[in-house]
């Protein structure tokens, strides 16, 4: 059995485009970047961490997003403290004109679904 104390430092992101992605994470979401290596990769947090979220192109630059039916991540969650601060949230992704496609309550969280931003052109 896993120690209950673990948890997931970072996800790594393959993206065709280092703009388009910081644009979206940072831009809209408040994502601040760390370090930035060039064109080729960027990693991002909240609040200070060395990265909650790797954004690389280093076998994706310029790429197509995956075909349905295809492996791959499924979904990234990203947990906002309350219900106040995923409205901010929510407010900049319409003001930014980026489509909801859906949302839900789960009982223990509410959850607003988007695109990736490489999937959403």
């Amino acid at each position: 059995m896993i120690d209950p104390r673990v948890d997931i430092g970072h996800v790594h992101l393959k993206v065709a485009d280092i703009e388009r992605a910081l644009g979206f994470y940072c831009g809209v979401l408040g994502f601040e970047v760390m370090q930035r290596w060039g064109d080729d990769a960027a990693f991002i947090s909240a609040g200070g961490y060395h990265h909650h979220l790797g954004l690389n192109t280093w076998q994706s630059k310029g790429g197509a997003p995956p075909p349905p039916g295809t492996t791959g991540l499924f979904h990234v969650a990203i947990r906002y403290p309350d219900r106040a601060t995923l409205a901010d949230a929510l407010r900049r992704v319409v003001e930014a004109g980026i489509l909801v496609d859906g949302a839900s309550d789960h009982g223990v969280s509410e959850a607003i679904y988007l695109r990736d931003p490489d999937e959403s052109e």
